[in-house]
């Protein structure tokens, strides 16, 4: 193993793939076996960080494995050593809070995938940062499957240049359907009071609208929440001017709850749609999580999912603007 710095050594996980010429994800062990404590990962963490950003932007995601980082409280030892702003999770997913910046991921049922996405996409103001924390690895599967987005525009633009740029230009409306309450049967099933924070249809209306968000009231109660014109594609700073796939647009395309179509209603097709989501697979990067895992993801360079996995399984999550 290579060792960078006297705090980190260079490691390699099973899955990792060579991307314009960089580890995804780039793997980081203590660079001494007494240095696993979690006072030494923070305190390395504190005097590595602008070195520790530089290689998040640079690699997309870091994988740090080895460290004895057991619970919630030491993940969010290691979240706050950045000192990054936290950013409350809006959208459709159950979760719960834990402790200080520190919430479940999704707790929908195992057994189903949670497809790719970049993390609160469709609002106006998301993370910059995902960083989730292994503390009960699954027995098989539930991998958390990482796409580098750049190569999913790279990819439609070879075979669907015409549609890629139609949407873009008229850009991509959405809408999802959502019960008042919580339903963890299903991984979509967050309630509106819950994602508002409130049971007031005024007040959800306001905190809507401030998101970007128009809505609809059914008649059970529950509401239909509006929301576009959104981009197709972005590119950030310092990114090496790539072309993010940044949307949702095979997640909520066609589905009972929920529906993407062009800004004026015009339909994508779905021969586009099947083929983009062949292209996300084949591009997708996994490997399997242990005990005391740490992901740091670039929301703004890479999509993630979840696999279906056996029980037990618990991996939480902070989000970092």
């Amino acid at each position: 193993m290579e060792v960078l710095n006297k705090d980190f050594k260079v490691g390699e996980c099973e899955g990792q793939k060579t991307i314009d010429g960089e580890q995804v994800p780039q793997v980081l062990h203590p660079a001494q076996a007494e240095q696993r404590d979690l006072g030494s990962l923070v305190a390395a963490l504190k005097a590595n960080k602008e070195w520790f950003e530089e290689m998040l932007l640079t690699n997309s995601a870091i994988l740090l494995r080895g460290f004895d980082v057991r619970n919630a409280e030491g993940f969010n030892e290691v979240v706050e050593a950045f000192g990054w702003d936290d950013i409350r999770y809006v959208g459709p997913a159950p979760r719960t809070h834990v402790h200080k910046r520190v919430w479940t991921a999704n707790e929908g049922p195992l057994s189903d995938f949670i497809y790719y996405h970049h993390e609160m996409v469709l609002i106006e103001e998301f993370p910059m940062k995902v960083i989730l924390f292994c503390e009960v690895p699954p027995p098989e599967g539930g991998q958390t499957p990482i796409v580098p987005s750049f190569r999913v525009t790279e990819r439609m633009l070879e075979e669907f240049p015409k549609n890629v740029e139609e949407i873009q230009e008229k850009g991509l409306r959405y809408t999802f359907t959502a019960l008042s309450k919580d339903d963890t049967s299903s991984m979509r099933g967050r309630g509106w009071e819950d994602a508002f924070g409130t049971s007031d249809r005024i007040e959800a209306e306001k905190r809507a609208k401030a998101l970007g968000m128009d809505m609809e009231w059914l008649p059970n109660g529950g509401v239909k929440t509006i929301l576009g014109p959104r981009p197709l594609t972005r590119v950030f700073p310092g990114r090496k001017g790539r072309r993010m796939w940044f949307n949702t647009v095979v997640g909520m395309h066609g589905k009972e709850i929920s529906s993407a179509t062009m800004a004026d209603g015009s339909e994508i097709p779905a021969d586009v749609v099947k083929r983009c989501e062949e292209i996300i697979e084949e591009e997708s990067i996994q490997f399997k999580w242990e005990k005391g895992d740490i992901l740091f993801l670039d929301n703004l360079a890479l999509l993630h999912g979840r696999r279906p996995s056996l029980p037990p399984r618990r991996v939480l999550v902070a989000t970092c603007k």
